[in-house]
């Protein structure tokens, strides 16, 4: 028997758009010799539909759909991914699709409650396996979280299941694939049973899910495993109920994946909101150039637009380079220069700032100015604006408020500095498009004279590295410090990050590409009198 894996790119809410795709699928995999079709989790609706799921016209959209893309398929097996609801209960399901009727449904037995996940505010959990018979062979259905405990594919064993099945929305963030083959080979140690591995592939909102779709026999070896960050129809041969070895990938590397991660994030957020092209202020810098090579690399030249806005304390270095980067990236690039708009501000507010020093007020001020024209580019030209701020900016509030945080989608919000570096790099081997000069030089936000970063930050590499053990993996001072910081600067930077969560709240949606960002899986008040540094 052969079986299809569907790694496909689904757009929450859009039913016949993601229809038609598995239907294009399970065609492709009909002609290839199939006879089952695996897709992911929720792929009829894609994933996460979040609040969408507390509407009842939500369901009925989908059932109608789930009827009509049964009838659509009457010569395949077909196992598809949606919601669904009896009654009033509501169920994160996955339905068996058979001459041109559903047979059978699941129900997801464990919903997951933590980092981005918050099924249990939408789901009931199920109770009861799913097992199918085709061909002589049996077939068990998990999703998802289903994996990461032991419980639901004994179950689907102690029902007869010979090979599993399991529908997967699994967001991306560092070394998950590594993740994903620990956790299921412990469920394939404990049941002896192949394991089908089929993971959604796109971007949605702050997630990306990387796919790398993969198969497991029934001793843990792995036998397939598909590209990452791109549509795939993976094909697999049984010889009973033992898949034989097909497909097998490269490992890509950390840096790889990341980078195709933040391209895959602004493509489906740039593409499936309809946005005509992107367009954000490149100044010279790391950041800027790291995100307009993404942002080239995701959407194509034609449609980025690169803004340079100098002012007195731009150095002519940054113009230069500014200017070599756009070159080299093949983008519409016009220096608008701030200074005329710097000083009408400064004149109307002299009778205000009379015997008062200049201060970061005067900073903030250009930052806006800045902020200002690129959102009136965006409305004239309707093209969404990136903004450049990397992780560790964002942690410590190194950055402007409706200044060079005014934007529609934070490319590298998620990133910290000392990767940023390591991304540009990486850039650079495919192609040497950042000037080498933007890596090395001082960072600088330009604001002033002479100004670097580190005149009011640690260093990158302290910095992040208090920064990972603090939101990532929540070590108090204490621990910190017994890493090797200073407690004078774990003080500082974590005073710095409790102290900016009002900033944070109101930064742009990014991409998410660590265990934990500022963003879905991190919510802490912005009003609270506990100071960690105080325990």
């Amino acid at each position: 028997m052969r079986i299809a894996i569907a790694q496909i790119n689904c757009t929450v809410g859009d039913f016949s758009g993601n229809a038609a795709k598995i239907v294009e699928h399970a065609e492709r995999a009909l002609t290839a010799g199939a006879s089952l079709l695996l897709t992911p989790e929720l792929a009829l609706t894609g994933y996460p539909p979040e609040d969408l799921l507390l509407r009842h016209d939500f369901y009925h959209a989908c059932e109608a759909a789930l009827l009509r893309l049964a009838t659509a398929l009457p010569d395949i097996t077909v196992v598809v991914g949606h919601p669904a609801a009896v009654g009033d209960t509501h169920f994160n399901a996955a339905s068996v699709l058979q001459g041109g009727r559903v047979v059978a449904t699941y129900h997801k037995q464990c919903l997951p409650n933590h980092s981005v996940f918050d099924e249990v505010r939408y789901f009931v959990a199920g109770d009861q396996p799913l097992v199918f018979d085709l061909q002589g062979v049996r077939f068990g259905v998990v999703i998802c979280a289903d994996v990461w405990e032991s419980g639901p594919i004994a179950r689907a064993r102690d029902a007869g299941a010979e090979v599993i099945l399991a529908l997967n929305a699994s967001p991306y963030h560092l070394e998950k694939l590594a993740t994903r083959y620990e956790v299921l080979r412990d469920r394939v140690m404990e049941t002896g049973l192949p394991v089908f591995y089929a993971n959604l592939v796109g971007g949605q909102d702050e997630l990306v899910f990387d796919g790398a779709s993969f198969v497991l026999d029934g001793t843990g070896a792995l036998t397939h495993q598909w590209l990452a960050f791109e549509e795939a129809l993976g094909l697999v041969d049984l010889d009973g109920t033992r898949p034989l070895t097909g497909m097998l990938v490269a490992d890509q590397g950390l840096d790889a994946s990341v980078y195709q991660a933040l391209c895959l994030g602004v493509r489906d957020y740039v593409l499936k909101n309809g946005f005509p092209g992107v367009l954000l202020g490149l100044s010279g810098g790391i950041d800027s150039a790291l995100t307009l090579a993404i942002a080239v690399d995701a959407l194509g030249a034609t449609r980025v637009r690169a803004v340079m806005m100098p002012s007195e304390f731009t150095a002519d270095i940054s113009l230069t380079d500014a200017a070599l980067m756009a070159g080299n990236m093949g983008v519409d690039y016009v220096e608008l220069s701030i200074e005329p708009v710097f000083e009408s501000f400064m004149q109307t507010l002299k009778g205000e700032f009379f015997g008062r020093a200049s201060d970061l007020t005067e900073e903030n001020l250009q930052a806006r100015i800045r902020g200002s024209l690129l959102m009136a580019l965006s409305n004239k030209f309707g093209s969404i604006v990136l903004t450049t701020g990397n992780k560790s900016e964002t942690a410590v509030g190194y950055s402007t408020l409706y200044g060079d945080m005014a934007g529609g989608f934070a490319v590298l919000k998620d990133v910290p500095k000392t990767q940023v570096y390591r991304l540009a790099r990486y850039r650079n081997s495919l192609e040497p498009v950042i000037p080498e000069r933007t890596i090395t030089r001082p960072p600088s936000a330009e604001l002033r004279h002479e100004q670097k970063d580190q005149d009011s930050l640690p260093c990158y590499e302290v910095l992040d590295g208090i920064l990972e053990a603090y939101v990532e993996d929540d070590c108090s001072p204490a621990e910190i410090v017994a890493l090797g910081y200073t407690m004078e600067d774990v003080r500082q930077v974590l005073t710095l990050i409790d102290r900016n969560e009002y900033k944070r709240r109101q930064s742009p949606v990014g991409v998410r590409i660590t265990r934990r960002g500022f963003g879905k899986d991190r919510r802490y008040p912005i009003t609270s009198k506990y100071r960690i540094t105080d325990n």
